[in-house]
């Protein structure tokens, strides 16, 4: 409970419910059941910088893990679309105890994008990081479709800006579908296979580029896949179901369901590149739409988090309370959120 006297303190003591004195009906539901089962859940997706000073976040590495520790979290893995997010959680593992932070590294074009001595460098960097992500504003799937409002239209960058079509496509990661496998690919996939606690993240490319890399680490003998934001809301149901049949996991996020849309430079520094697509409906699925697949899909394979980070959204331990509210709301039991939330993730990460 918060001390009142205190309150600028935040001092937060664990609730000492039990999950059997919380168990929810229609008519009866408890506003202490989402922070209980706050407590040891892992969010496995959160961006908290350093950021481009045109588009803020939330709070520093630093700040959340204390705040997700505060609230009972067991883990937090790092995102950083600009740099080292392994070398992050190394540097919050050295000052902020009593919780478990990691990181990954994103294939995104500031550093040459499917670049095997990134990677290579990446993965013993810190502690090492715990994914391998195939990029995300910056894959040519993503890129060639973020856009621009010109007259009232949304119009992809790469056709209102030459300069952009030349120079950011060009260096964009993709990935082939078909045999043989290109050198710098074969590396890569080489190297995710031989540390067996990193799994590899598809990144934000097309379900077919997708479907390709499931193929292609089952081939390398990649012991975990994670499918990101499967992938966009493009992926359809019956595909996610077969995926996690096969062991893949798939990720949700707070993000995909409640997220502000803005004029945003996410990824570019220049102004023109903002993205301006967050007014399409295919980016959200949707509240409803969203809960419907969770459902469809079975938690077994599932791994929620977040995504969030940036100033406008709310920090990434309230997301998480928030996910597990909505998911009580939608009536999930309360032994599937723990999956979803909690031992998914951990099972994902390779922690106990």
């Amino acid at each position: 409970m918060f001390d009142l006297e205190n309150a600028n303190i935040n001092t937060y003591e664990r609730h000492q419910y039990t999950l059997d004195e919380l168990r929810e009906t229609f008519d009866h539901r408890y506003e202490e059941l989402p922070s209980l089962l706050l407590q040891d859940s892992i969010d496995s997706h959160v961006h908290a910088g350093p950021v481009l000073m045109s588009n803020p976040g939330y709070c520093d590495p630093i700040e959340i893990a204390i705040e997700a520790r505060n609230a009972g979290m067991k883990a937090l893995v790092y995102y950083d679309v600009f740099g080292w997010a392994s070398g992050t959680a190394w540097m919050v593992n050295r000052h902020v105890k009593g919780i478990k932070t990691f990181g990954g590294y994103l294939m995104n074009s500031c550093h040459g994008g499917m670049n095997p001595r990134a990677v290579k460098t990446a993965l013993k960097m810190g502690d090492g990081c715990r994914f391998i992500s195939f990029g995300s504003h910056c894959t040519y799937y993503s890129a060639s479709r973020e856009a621009t409002l010109i007259d009232g239209k949304l119009v992809p960058l790469k056709d209102a800006y030459p300069k952009f079509r030349d120079e950011e496509l060009s260096r964009a990661v993709r990935i082939k579908l078909d045999d043989p496998v290109p050198p710098e690919l074969d590396e890569i996939l080489s190297m995710i296979a031989e540390h067996e606690e990193v799994y590899l993240n598809v990144g934000h490319v097309s379900v077919e580029e997708a479907l390709r890399l499931v193929e292609l680490a089952q081939r390398y003998k990649i012991k975990k896949v994670l499918i990101c934001h499967p992938v966009r809301a493009r992926m359809s149901v019956q595909q996610q179901i077969e995926l996690a049949n096969k062991g893949v996991f798939l990720e949700g996020c707070a993000v995909d369901f409640l997220y502000p849309p803005a004029p945003r430079t996410h990824y570019y520094v220049e102004k023109e590149y903002r993205d301006m697509s967050d007014a399409l409906p295919f980016m959200h699925s949707g509240t409803y739409a969203f809960f419907d697949v969770l459902k469809a899909v079975g938690p077994e394979q599932i791994v929620l988090g977040t995504d969030y980070g940036i100033r406008s959204a709310p920090s990434a331990v309230q997301g998480m309370r928030t996910m597990i509210s909505t998911l009580l709301d939608f009536e999930f039991d309360t032994e599937d959120i723990i999956k979803m939330v909690s031992r998914n993730p951990a099972r994902l990460i390779g922690i106990d």
